[in-house]
């Protein structure tokens, strides 16, 4: 009889215990986001949006013009300049970047001419904190800035101390390539993250935008052989078929996409329960988070 008391105390617990999970669950993602409202997503400017249009799809970056206005203005140039097109995607280092451009740029004789754009640029690998500029902070710190959190919707870090605010090579992060000088990167070289973030090349390099639709084709191409993910076999590129600001691309051509505003209540939502996820397969929340561990939603307008 003690035994069957025991036996249905510990059922009772257990259901009681079952009742306090669901009511504790984080909801999904998906659910938060239902819940938003129009005003919480954001149309990205066309004049910051390049389709970069590749044999397996379209890939959509946004520029970052508040963090590199110089390289911005260069990459609208190229674009319009069709530089980038038949160009090739020349390089993919596994778990580290895929980078396109101008196979033949190393040969002054071979390589394809920037056009109007400027051969090379002042590194803007950082700029001035600006109480202006949009700032959502992230609690849980950082290795390797004393803050972190986003600026209209990049993943960004800053030093008070210093007065510098930077951009982070977070997942989808699209940077400029440069040779050894800090002036070397116009811009006619891209690549994008597409492995574990490569926290330590942040203020060293400059992060012109990221790809807000589309990295499943960047990520997925076969890796070069050759050191840094090089194609040995120039058969291996993949040739981009062009690259067109948003602007210049007729309306029915354009991909209608929005992205969640990183300072509304919804995304708060989104890095709560990402941050202290709890259901039927997390069963111990993590209480906190990593800045390139949290992707902005994007969607297609409704």
């Amino acid at each position: 009889m003690k035994t069957l008391l025991l036996a249905g105390a510990v059922a009772l617990g257990l259901a009681t215990a079952a009742v306090a999970s669901d009511a504790t669950k984080t909801p999904p993602v998906k659910d938060i986001l239902a819940k938003s409202s129009p005003q919480e997503w954001r149309t990205p400017d066309p004049e910051n949006l390049l389709y970069m249009d590749l044999p397996q799809g379209r890939v959509i970056i946004e520029l970052a013009p508040d963090f590199t206005p110089l390289h911005a203005a260069n990459i609208r140039t190229l674009v319009r300049e069709h530089y980038f097109d038949g160009l090739a995607v020349i390089r993919v280092q596994d778990n580290f970047v895929t980078q396109w451009g101008d196979p033949e740029e190393d040969d002054k004789a071979k390589m394809k001419s920037l056009g109007k754009a400027k051969a090379s640029l002042p590194p803007e690998f950082t700029r001035p904190i600006d109480a202006k500029l949009a700032w959502t902070p992230l609690p849980d710190g950082d290795v390797y800035a004393p803050e972190v959190g986003f600026s209209n919707g990049f993943p960004a870090a800053r030093n008070k101390a210093s007065g510098q605010a930077w951009l982070a090579h977070c997942y989808g992060a699209v940077g400029v390539a440069r040779d050894v000088g800090p002036t070397t990167g116009s811009g006619s070289s891209l690549y994008a993250i597409i492995g574990q973030a490569p926290r330590n090349l942040d203020r060293n390099l400059a992060v012109a935008g990221k790809v807000i639709k589309g990295m499943e084709f960047l990520s997925a191409y076969p890796r070069g052989a050759e050191p840094m993910g090089f194609y040995k076999d120039a058969s291996m590129r993949t040739t981009i078929k062009s690259v067109r600001m948003a602007t210049d691309v007729p309306a029915a051509e354009r991909t209608p996409i929005q992205v969640l505003r990183t300072d509304s209540a919804t995304f708060a939502a989104v890095v709560d329960a990402k941050r202290n996820r709890h259901d039927d397969f997390y069963t111990l929340p993590a209480g906190k988070i990593d800045l390139c561990n949290i992707n902005v939603p994007v969607r297609e307008k409704p």
